[in-house]
């Protein structure tokens, strides 16, 4: 027979029993090897060979083969009668199949393990192979793991290696993967065998793919005749390895799911894996629904892109074109199940997009294509299925996981770029709401506008942007409702501090997370609330994290763009403001959204009013890169686009967008000419300024466009020589000749005049300056326009020597100096002048005065001095108290007081100022008067100019002015915000160049600008304090702070300290005294503290303790009212939380919602934090016991014996601190022991508040927990009894206080008898003795002084007695003296079988009405 000879290769005969027996007592897990003449060589054919005759047995029911006297036989009644042992076949080919199993297996081993795996498999699924004891579960799970043995491993490590090494370098500022619990199991495996491979060539490989595809489809046929349902391990293991196969190689085309195909005609190996899962699913191979759990399982891992190894820890697979398809095509095999088995697959569907969820992991790339496969597939769930996941889903993005969060957003989205359903009529009237679009947009999108983790807030914010991109009308109006002004919109905002839900889920691992469903249980109150969405927006825009204020700038761009918000001026400007912030990629981005708002938008004035606000400044911000983006946007939009006059076309968008930004800039934005200025001098160094451009520009010098076109040419013509000089000049003489020519583009041609004056001839620069002579002797032009001229007019007269350039000057300037000393000397000597007198002509006469005179110094007489002089006399003849030094010297005086208008009293300080720059005899007489007209001039501009000429006489004449500086530093309490705003802008800029120094008060005057009335100034402090000033001088914060408290408590009893002169008025001005004003110390001293390095955080509490706190101990300040407020205050600035270490506090490495480094990285610095933490802790507390325990000791004694109320200040900072120490009381106070034990027992009850806190956050207790109206309990003990008894006396709610101990007590507490003090009661009567102070067990209601105590007595059995302190208010007659003897002593508990008596009327007095009787008795 064919099949006995196919069988002599494997010389059955030859193998000893005792050899087969060994196999199968070890059960197949290792084999002898077999004798030497017994090795098969070129068995591959053989086992072909075999294969091919056993085969017919397996795909007939019942008869195989017709014997010799025409009866069927079956293929073990052929073994038996031809002498065939299956047992030694098995033992056989098991031999075979473990002889591959090694990594350093040959080819021939391998193919051979693979072809002996096929013929058990193909033994097993012959009928009979049962009763012949054929299957062995060790055996055939072996064979199973036969194909990823066999197969090389190198290429699956290799892919593992690269997806590490491309998820750490995913951009360029791309964040590592965080490491957690759950991450950590997902990390790639180093594998700790380091054998090495057998080296395979391509048809090497080839031929053990062939081996895979025999071994895969036996098992196939074995599945459609082998049932596995008492094998339930197999059963996972074949599910296990067709889930490996799903991505075993790519499929060209698309997969098709089916039951009726034909295993022979299928040739990739995903669709025979999937036909076997397919298989699997079925009720033969067990219950159905563990089938379908246990495939579900397997495929969750191919849909999250991971690899589940042996270990049980899957990995991160690169998400390759192979992977991603393996994955579309799982996705098709759950859905392909679902439409099959409908409703029994349901539930495991639910499940399998829950732990899609739950795990997976924090990677953009991963979060993407999940959050598609979830919405993928919840198309396949009915209408009431879907609204139930998503209402699960609502409740998972609010995790206390920053991951999960953020994959809800993800799959929100994904959700929301498909249709939106439809409610059926039968679905729950309770979960409607969950169906639409409007419910992800507002709740889950929308609702994680404020998380805590500034990721999520960031990423929330994307997505409401990304939702106006949608093709989905549905989400657009949703998100249109939300900042709709006539529709009260309201959100589920969840109350908490972080908005997130604590589930102990979420601790699960993937070892200790079952394939079950995940129930997310909700134990915050939900409340509904309206928020200003838009405020909301803006508070964004300038939050304190990066990314938040960028994802912000893209929604909101994302609202403009789609006119979901009004393009109003307020809101675009918050895109323009952006462009200068502190951060790098926040700039870019404000510049990015302006250009593509101005693409949506480009004949909105508004639009283009802000992109010039945001781009234009940026050409000269710090950053090399932000300057190269914005110089790029200029030369996109406005020098690129720029063409000839008879190529332009009002049609063309671009050319219109040009010339209206152009006519921005000389109208409404003349403010941004000096950075525009800065961008053509960079273009001019890379010469873009061609001769077409130039010619192109000169062509629209006489069209509609004549102002954007002169414009450009002043910026462009000192760079380009050849110009076309007639028609440039064919614009002066009809600019001479014209009287409609606007004031900016006269100063454009006057510039462009200027620049190309040194080319033209002597006569026509003579003719041009004899036409700029007249004109401004005509005294009828703009004040613009006369600085332009006179400009122009020097440009004209420079020549190669400097005495040439100055005889011009001289000859030209003086004579506009003497005509305006001529009109100026009519008019104010004069006794008729008064009577012509016009004060714009005056006003004109003086500007042109101050400029010209610039130019000819020698030209000015004391004449002119004194006329100016004359005009700048004060109405105001009152000296101020304080002011006699200036007035000794004010030479102002001798005049009469003068009654000009303001607008000429305030050119006349410019003018004045400009003749004090070229004299500084001038400078030194008149800085009194300016600085009298600083302390008395009621009028603004006048104070206004005053203050920029001091500053301007400041950088020419530094010493001479350094005296009046406290006089300009007193402007920035001025009452006009204008002057306080200019003030210190100017003051930042003399301090920056270092013309003014940190002398005096001006710091604190300084400092103190941040809590300005006007938010916008306080906020420009607070900007030119941190990034400007800062900088420059890093330990001017903490130089300054202990000062500080002496200054703005205005103490000047210190013998350092708050020691610079000051009038009277000054200290008015700048004083922070006062409980009103509490709020605005600390405010500075938070702002300070904020800024300051650990190094000098350490140094200033060494600081304190010596200089303040030792001086009171020491007795050098005396302990009055102003100096208790001093010590009060003091002790409150060591209590804040800003001045702790960063080190210790825990800011250091704050952010653990976000992404950390990679797990190396991460356990360093953990270690290094660590150790840091150790040592500075160790620094701190010797520091703190040798410096400041003494001095505290000794403070506590002396405020005790005067009865302070500061006492209270320092027990609040000692019970603050000790909190880091509170196991080291005891040695910390042991010289006073009687501290030490109040210092227990406050840190003992303040720790039991915060345990009551988190109890009354955490338990639910019925109604009243719902309300709010929980009863504060006053222990864990008594919180315990109240959980047990669920029952006691309503009382309102009352405000937990920081128990802390004052002197009036602690001296009431001395008093008292040692028999009163000893005992747990002590504290508890000192703690309810003070009147702002809660019983502990909320059960004493205070009316009037009287203590009325109402008892109620728990019904049922007493399960618990307890005795101690914060459990009752009731003492025994001890204390209270209302009963005596043994009866008063004794608790009598009723037996729990009697009826409960009416409760018994106590009479007892409470501890307030106690201590009275006490008093009125003494």
């Amino acid at each position: 027979m064919e099949l006995i000879q196919a069988l002599d290769f494997l010389k059955l005969s030859e193998v000893s029993g005792g050899w087969v027996d060994a196999v199968w007592d070890f059960e197949f897990t290792e084999t002898e090897p077999l004798d030497a003449a017994i090795v098969i060589k070129n068995g591959s054919k053989d086992f072909k060979m075999l294969y091919r005759h056993l085969l017919p047995y397996m795909m007939d029911t019942e008869v195989s083969t017709v014997g010799t006297d025409g009866t069927s036989q079956s293929v073990w009644t052929v073994f038996g009668d031809n002498g065939v042992s299956v047992k030694s076949l098995v033992a056989v080919l098991s031999y075979f199949v473990l002889g591959g199993k090694s990594k350093t297996a040959s080819v021939e081993q391998r193919i051979s393990a693979l072809q002996a795996s096929s013929l058990y498999v193909l033994l097993l699924g012959i009928p009979g192979s049962v009763v012949n004891k054929v299957f062995h579960q060790i055996l055939f799970d072996t064979c199973l793991n036969t194909v990823s043995n066999c197969w090389p491993q190198s290429l699956v490590k290799k892919r593992k290696k690269d997806s590490l090494k491309s998820s750490q370098a995913d951009g360029k500022r791309s964040k590592p993967h965080r490491k957690d619990k759950d991450n950590d199991e997902m990390e790639v495996d180093e594998d700790e065998e380091q054998e090495e491979e057998v080296h395979l060539s391509p048809q090497d490989l080839l031929k053990i793919r062939e081996g895979v595809v025999l071994l895969v489809k036996s098992l196939l046929r074995l599945l459609l005749k082998f049932p596995l349902k008492d094998e339930p391990q197999s059963a996972d293991n074949c599910v296990q390895m067709f889930a490996k196969l799903t991505n075993f190689e790519p499929v060209i085309g698309e997969l098709t799911f089916g039951a009726g195909q034909d295993i022979d005609d299928m040739r990739t190996m995903p669709e025979l894996a999937y036909y076997g899962l397919w298989l699997l699913c079925s009720s033969n191979h067990g219950d159905e629904k563990v089938s379908l759990r246990r495939v579900f399982h397997r495929v969750l891992y191919v849909i999250l892109m991971m690899s589940k190894g042996e270990s049980g820890k899957p990995s991160l697979m690169m998400p390759t074109q192979a992977v991603l398809a393996a994955r579309v095509q799982a996705i098709g095999f759950v859905s392909h199940v679902v439409d099959e088995l409908k409703e029994p697959a349901l539930p495991f569907l639910r499940i399998l997009l829950q732990h899609i969820c739950f795990r997976m992991v924090d990677k953009t790339d991963y979060r993407t294509h999940g959050a598609q496969a979830v919405a993928k597939l919840l198309t396949k769930m009915p209408c009431a299925d879907y609204m139930s996941f998503i209402k699960w889903l609502f409740d998972y993005s609010r995790q206390s996981k920053v991951a999960y969060r953020m994959f809800a957003l993800d799959v929100a989205m994904a959700l929301l770029e498909q249709p939106e359903r439809e409610a059926n009529e039968n679905v729950d009237p309770e979960l409607v709401s969950f169906l639409p679009h409007r419910f992800l947009v507002h709740n889950m999108v929308f609702g994680r506008r404020s998380d805590a983790s500034p990721t999520v807030r960031g990423h929330a914010l994307t997505c409401l942007s990304q939702c106006l991109e949608l093709p989905s009308m549905n989400a657009t109006r949703s998100v249109k409702e939300l900042f709709s002004t006539t529709s009260a919109q309201t959100v589920l905002e969840v109350d908490g501090s972080d908005g997130t839900l604590n589930s102990q889920t979420t601790q699960k691992t993937f070892k200790t997370l079952p394939f079950k469903t995940i129930e997310i249980t909700n134990n915050d109150n939900a409340s509904f609330e309206s928020k200003d969405t838009m405020a909301l927006l803006k508070r964004r825009v300038s939050d304190p994290k990066t990314n938040v204020r960028k994802c912000a700038l893209q929604a909101m761009m994302g609202l403009l763009k789609h006119n979901v918000i009004m393009l109003s001026e307020e809101n675009l400007a918050v895109l323009s403001e952006r462009t200068r912030d502190p951060a790098l990629s926040v700039k870019k981005k404000a510049l990015q959204c302006l250009m593509d708002l101005l693409a949506v938008h480009p004949e909105n004035s508004l639009v283009q009013k802000a992109w010039l606000r945001g781009v234009v400044p940026a050409v000269v911000d710090v950053e090399s890169s932000v300057q190269e983006k914005a110089l790029e946007c200029l030369e996109q939009t406005i020098l690129s686009q720029v063409k000839s006059h008879g190529s332009y076309s009002y049609k063309d968008a671009q050319q219109t967008l040009t010339w209206d930004l152009l006519g921005l800039l000389c109208d409404l934005c003349q403010d941004l000419g000096r950075y525009f200025s800065r961008a053509f001098t960079v273009w001019s160094k890379q010469n873009k300024f061609t001769a077409a451009f130039i010619n192109d520009l000169i062509s629209h010098t006489e069209a509609e466009h004549a102002a954007g076109a002169w414009l450009l040419l002043s910026k462009v013509a000192s760079s380009c020589p050849r110009l076309d000089y007639g028609k440039i000049l064919d614009a002066w003489d009809d600019l001479v000749r014209s009287k409609n020519v606007t004031v900016t583009t006269s100063c454009h041609i006057l510039c462009v005049i200027g620049d190309i004056g040194e080319h033209l001839n002597e006569d026509t620069k003579s003719r041009i300056v004899e036409d700029i002579i007249t004109w401004l002797k005509s005294f009828d032009m703009p004040l613009e326009v006369i600085s332009a001229s006179v400009e122009t007019l020097c440009r004209l007269g420079k020549a190669e020597a400097v005495s040439d350039t100055q005889t011009f000057l001289n000859q030209h300037c003086g004579e506009l100096v003497s005509v305006c000393e001529a009109y100026l000397s009519g008019v104010i000597l004069n006794e008729k002048g008064a009577q012509n007198f016009n004060e714009d002509l005056v006003v004109k006469h003086l500007y042109t005065l101050g400029v010209a005179s610039l130019h000819c110094p020698s030209k000015v007489g004391k004449r002119i001095v004194l006329l100016v002089q004359s005009v700048l006399t004060s109405s105001v003849e009152q000296q101020s108290e304080g002011s006699e030094e200036l007035a000794g010297s004010q030479p102002l005086s001798q005049f009469k007081a003068s009654s000009m208008p303001s607008s000429v009293r305030a050119h006349a300080v410019i003018t004045l100022g400009k003749l004090c720059l070229q004299h500084e005899e001038l400078t030194r007489k008149y800085l009194p008067a300016f600085a009298r007209e600083l302390e008395l001039c009621s009028e603004l501009a006048v104070r206004s100019n005053v203050v920029v000429v001091m500053c301007d006489l400041c950088v020419r004449y530094t010493n001479m002015v350094d005296r009046y500086v406290p006089n300009v530093s007193a402007c920035l309490r001025d009452k006009e915000p204008l002057i306080r705003k200019q003030t210190l802008t100017m003051l930042t800029n003399l301090l920056q160049e270092e013309f003014v120094k940190w002398k005096g008060s001006l710091f604190f005057r300084f400092i103190a600008v941040l809590v300005d009335s006007d938010p916008t100034i306080a906020s420009l402090c607070e900007y030119c304090l941190v990034h400007l000033l800062l900088k420059k001088n890093p330990v001017m914060f903490s130089q300054h702070l202990i000062e500080c408290i002496f200054h703005f408590n205005s103490y000047e009893k210190h013998k350092t300290y708050n020691k610079f002169p000051q009038t009277a008025s000054e200290k008015a001005k700048f004083s922070l005294k006062g409980a009103q004003n509490k709020e605005r110390r600390f405010r500075i001293y938070r702002f300070l503290l904020e800024h300051f390095t650990d190094a000098q955080r350490f140094n200033i509490t060494i600081k304190i303790s010596q200089n303040i706190l030792a001086c009171f101990v020491d007795g050098e300040l005396p302990l009055d009212g102003d100096g208790a407020a001093v010590l009060a205050e003091t002790f409150g600035i060591l209590s804040l939380k800003e001045i702790k270490l960063s080190a210790l506090s825990g800011a250091a490495g704050a952010g653990g919602d976000e992404p950390q480094e990679d797990e190396q990285m991460a356990m360093a610095k953990a270690v290094m934090q660590v150790a840091q933490k150790k040592v500075v802790s160790q620094v701190q507390k010797k520091v703190f016991i040798e410096s400041m325990i003494p001095i505290i000791i000794n403070l506590k004694s002396m405020l005790e014996q005067k009865r302070s109320p500061v006492l209270k200040d320092l027990m609040g900072y000692l019970q603050l601190t000790m909190q880091d120490y509170r196991s080291e009381v005891k040695e910390f106070f042991a010289a006073d022991e009687q501290l030490a034990v109040e210092l227990e027992y406050n840190l003992k009850m303040y720790e039991e508040k915060e345990k009551e806190q988190e109890m009354k956050a955490h338990c639910s207790l019925g109604e009243d927990a719902a309300s709010g109206g929980t009863p504060i309990l006053g222990s864990p003990a008594a919180a315990h009894r109240f959980l047990q008894t669920g029952f006691a006396t309503p009382q309102p709610v009352v405000p937990s206080h920081r128990v802390l101990l004052t002197p009036r007590l602690a001296q009431s507490d001395r008093r008292q008898p040692p028999q009163q003090r000893s005992g747990p009661h002590r504290s508890w009567v000192k703690a309810t003795s003070d009147r702002n102070v809660t019983p502990l067990d909320g059960s004493v209601k205070l009316k009037g002084g009287v203590c009325d105590r109402a008892i109620s007595t728990p019904q049922g059995n007493i399960n618990e007695v307890t005795f101690g302190e914060g459990v009752s208010a009731i003492f025994s007659d001890r204390r209270t003296g209302s009963t005596t003897g043994a009866e008063g002593r004794v608790l009598q508990l009723m037996s729990p079988d009697q009826q409960t008596p009416v409760p018994r009327q106590w009479n007892v007095q409470s501890p307030l009405n106690q201590k009275r009787t006490r008093q009125i008795q003494q």
